[in-house]
C-alpha cells in the first residue's frame, strides 16, 4: 500500500521517458523482470504487467542513472502541485506523525507555507495555527493527513511531544512556547522535542508562541511530561518580587486597593504572580517595615 507522507521501499516497475513508475511489486516478479532485463530477453515485460496496478512517478530527474526495472528505491510519497500523488528521493524534514521547527515562506488566503524540505511548500492552515505567524517566522509543526489525503502542518504539536527527557526536578531546561491556554498555563517543549508546562498557578505573563525561555524543572508526571518554571526558587525571587509589588503600590500612590486575600486573578492581572508568590512578596515588604495591612489595603511605609 502507497502511503502519502511516509518513507517507502519501493519496487521500479516500469520505465518511461519522464520517469519511472514504482509499486509495491512481489520479490517473484520483480526478481523475474530484473532477470529479463539483464538477459535482453524478448518480448520486454515490466512488473505493472502483474496485478500490481497501485503505482507512483518517480520524475526523471530524480532516477538514478542505473535504476532498473525490479530495482528498490527508497523515496518519500506526496502530492504535487496538482494534488497528484508523486514520489521524490529528496529528505523532507518531517513524516506523517513527526514534527520539526520550520520556517514560514510566505502567508496566503488559505494559511501559511512552510519550508520543509521539498519543492511543494507545506500547508499549515489557519485553524492549525496556535498564534498568527509571519513570512520569516519559524514554528514548531507536526505533519498530518487531513481528510481529503493532502499533507498538512499542525502547531498543535501537543499529541506528538515525547515524554521520556533526560529531565530531571531543579534541572535547567530551554524550550519554545508553543501553545497558550488559560485553563492549564503554557505548553512548552523542551529541546523543541519533550512536552512541558509552565502550569497556570505559576501566574506568568508577557509569554508569546514563539518565544525561547530558560526554565527550572519544578515536577516530572508520572506520565513523563515536565512541570516548569521561570521563576527563581522562592527564597530567592522574594526580594525581585517584593520590588516590583512596592513599585505597583507606588503607582497606586502608595495604597493598594487590596489586601494579600484578594481573587488570585487579580493578583495575576496586576502583578504576574502566583497568590503565594504575592503574600511572600507582601510580607518581605512588612518584615522590612516598607509595608503594612489595614482596612483591607495594603500601605506604603516609606
Amino acid at each position: 500500500m502507497l502511503r502519502v507522507g511516509e518513507k517507502q521501499e519501493l519496487t521500479v516497475l516500469k520505465k518511461v521517458d519522464f520517469g519511472v513508475y514504482l509499486g509495491e511489486a512481489d520479490t517473484k516478479n520483480a526478481v523475474k523482470a530484473a532477470v529479463e532485463k539483464r538477459a535482453d530477453a524478448a518480448p520486454k515485460r515490466s512488473v505493472m504487467d502483474s496485478a500490481q496496478t497501485e503505482k507512483v512517478l518517480l520524475p526523471k530527474k530524480e532516477v538514478p542513472s542505473d535504476a532498473a526495472i525490479g530495482d528498490r528505491i527508497t523515496v518519500f510519497l506526496y502530492r504535487d502541485s496538482k494534488d497528484r500523488l508523486i514520489a521524490t528521493r529528496r529528505e523532507p524534514m518531517l513524516t506523517v506523525g513527526k514534527f520539526a521547527v520550520l520556517k514560514v515562506k510566505e502567508v496566503a488566503k488559505i494559511g501559511a507555507f512552510l519550508d520543509w524540505g521539498l519543492e511543494k511548500d507545506l500547508l499549515l492552515p489557519f485553524h492549525e495555527q496556535t498564534a498568527k505567524v509571519q513570512s520569516g517566522d519559524e514554528c514548531l509543526a507536526a505533519l498530518y493527513v487531513d481528510k481529503s489525503g493532502r499533507l498538512c502542518a499542525t502547531m498543535r504539536v501537543y499529541p506528538y511531544l515525547h515524554r521520556n527527557s533526560p529531565y530531571g526536578i531543579n534541572d535547567e531546561v530551554s524550550g519554545r512556547v508553543y501553545e497558550l491556554s488559560g485553563n492549564f498555563g503554557t505548553f512548552v517543549a523542551v529541546d523543541d522535542r519533550y512536552s512541558a508546562l509552565i502550569p497556570r498557578r505559576e501566574g506568568v505573563t508577557g509569554l508569546k508562541v514563539g518565544d525561547r525561555i530558560h526554565a527550572r524543572v519544578t515536577g516530572v508526571k508520572e506520565d513523563g511530561k515536565l512541570d516548569l518554571s521561570i521563576r527563581e526558587k522562592a527564597y530567592l525571587q522574594m526580594d525581585e518580587d517584593a520590588e516590583m509589588v512596592m513599585g505597583v503600590i507606588e503607582e497606586y500612590a502608595g495604597v493598594l486597593p487590596f489586601d494579600d486575600r484578594v481573587d488570585p486573578e487579580i493578583i495575576r492581572r496586576e502583578f504576574g504572580l502566583s497568590k503565594n508568590a504575592f503574600k511572600r512578596a507582601v510580607g518581605r515588604l512588612m518584615k522590612q517595615g516598607r509595608a503594612e495591612i489595614r482596612d483591607h489595603r495594603i500601605y506604603k511605609l516609606k
